[in-house]
Formats: structure tokens, C-alpha cells, sequence
């Protein structure tokens, strides 16, 4: 098989279970937190690093922002041989009380973007695979236990539905309203396309995002570098980071 045209990867070039966050910066701050790691390939918004963490191999990819551009890296990752995703990005809240610093597991993904529905009918759902989806809730709620966490605000994980969403600068009252009337936890731009095309290919994916801002609260969010994060959310990226890298060790 010839390499990927994006990736530029082929296969025996990485693992069965990759760390997709958006940003290629953070790639190097997972790869920073395991034991070994080798940069593979880069282009473009994508950067591709085969690791080791606690004896499991895995590999570490970017996605850039947005549903379509995570597509690319899901299609062409599971066409040389990545069978399982977890995306570890960051989010913005859309429940009263959800603070700065929180995480959220999400459990399934309103399909508020285009990409997706390329795929298959909205009606559809865009939900993570048990098996990660219950890796990823053990592996925090073992974090919690281990670090003596009170459940205090900017530490707390919640568990639950999300939306992803194309328009960054397009959610809007109106949309923000909805969404914290039907329960959405938070909105980010990538899970729905993760989520539906992994499940297509019978493949798995899951994702745990920490919050960066309160869309209900009005707190400001920052998506694109870890260093514009504010600094409790820049604090427990590292710890969402470490709990997806936990929970690749029983998958």
C-alpha cells in the first residue's frame, strides 16, 4: 500500500491505538508523558509519533480543527492499521457549573457539523465505543482516587453527551441555548466525525476534553494552543492526558 497522502503514513508505520488531539503541539506534550517516543511524519496540520507508555505502544496524531480535517486523519489511520481512537482535546461548557479545568468523557455527539452527514443520515448516532468510552471514566475515576480529588470545581469529570459543531464563530445564543436545554455538556468540533466513522469501519474511538471555558458563564475560551489556554485548564490538559494515556493500557 502506498503512503497516505496526508499523513504520509503506510502501514507497519504505527500502532492499533492512537491519541488524536487537534492540536500538533500537543502531540509532543503527550509523547513528553510516556516513556519513548519517535516522531513518524509531518504534513501539514498533522503530526504522527509512534510511542510507549507503561510497556503499551501506541501512536499520537494531530488532527488540525474541525470535523473535516479529523475525518482525513481517522480514514487514512485506520487505513494502515490504527483499530482504536481516543481524541483528547479541549472543549467549552454548556452546562451551568461546569468550571475551567473540568473534563468531560463524552458519551455520544450532536452531529452539529457537515461532515458527518457526508457519511450517513443525521439520525444516525455518533457515539464512542463502550469498551473506551468505560476505559476512559476508570482510568479518571482512578486518577481522582489516586490524587485525593474532592470533586472540587476545575478537577471534577463529567460523563455525558456533547455536541461538535463547525461554526466556532457562529454559536450563537440561540445555539448555545438549545444545547444546555437538551443536556449537552459542552460543544468541541471534532467527536461527531470521530465517533460515526470509526463506528462505519467497526473500529472504536472515544475522546475526553477538558474545559477552557463556559459558554453559559461567559468565560472565554481558547482552542488552537495550549499556551492561549487559561491556566487551570492548561494545568489538567497534562491530567487528561495522562488518564487517555492510562486507559490505552487495557485496551
Amino acid at each position: 500500500m502506498a503512503k497516505q497522502p496526508h499523513l504520509l503514513v503506510e502501514a507497519g508505520d504505527v500502532h492499533d491505538i492512537a491519541l488524536i488531539p487537534g492540536d500538533p503541539g500537543r502531540v509532543d506534550r503527550i509523547a513528553g508523558l510516556c516513556d519513548t517516543s519517535e516522531v513518524v511524519a509531518e504534513n501539514r496540520e498533522y503530526k504522527v509519533v509512534n510511542a510507549t507508555f507503561e510497556g503499551r505502544e501506541l501512536t499520537i496524531c494531530s488532527t488540525g480543527i474541525g470535523c473535516p480535517s479529523a475525518a482525513i486523519a481517522v480514514e487514512e489511520l485506520a487505513a494502515v492499521g490504527v483499530e482504536t481512537f481516543i481524541r483528547v482535546g479541549t472543549t467549552g461548557a454548556t452546562q451551568a457549573g461546569i468550571e475551567i479545568g473540568d473534563m468531560v468523557v463524552a458519551t455520544g455527539a450532536a452531529k452539529e457539523e457537515g461532515t458527518s452527514k457526508r457519511y450517513e443520515a443525521v439520525e444516525y448516532p455518533a457515539v464512542p465505543d463502550y469498551d473506551v468510552l468505560s476505559g476512559l471514566v476508570e482510568a479518571a475515576e482512578a486518577n481522582e482516587a489516586a490524587d485525593g480529588e474532592t470533586g472540587e470545581a476545575g478537577s471534577r469529570v463529567h460523563v455525558g453527551p456533547i455536541a461538535s459543531d463547525d461554526a466556532f464563530y457562529a454559536e450563537t445564543d440561540e445555539y448555545v441555548d438549545d444545547w444546555e436545554r437538551a443536556g449537552l455538556l459542552s460543544v468541541e468540533m471534532e467527536a461527531a466525525a470521530v465517533f460515526s466513522i470509526a463506528r462505519r469501519k467497526g473500529l472504536a474511538a472515544g475522546a475526553i476534553c477538558t474545559v477552557d471555558g463556559n459558554l453559559v458563564e461567559g468565560t472565554q475560551k481558547g482552542e488552537t494552543d495550549d499556551e492561549e489556554l487559561p491556566e487551570k485548564a492548561k494545568n489538567n490538559v497534562e491530567r487528561a492526558i495522562h488518564i487517555a494515556l492510562t486507559a490505552t493500557t487495557d485496551l
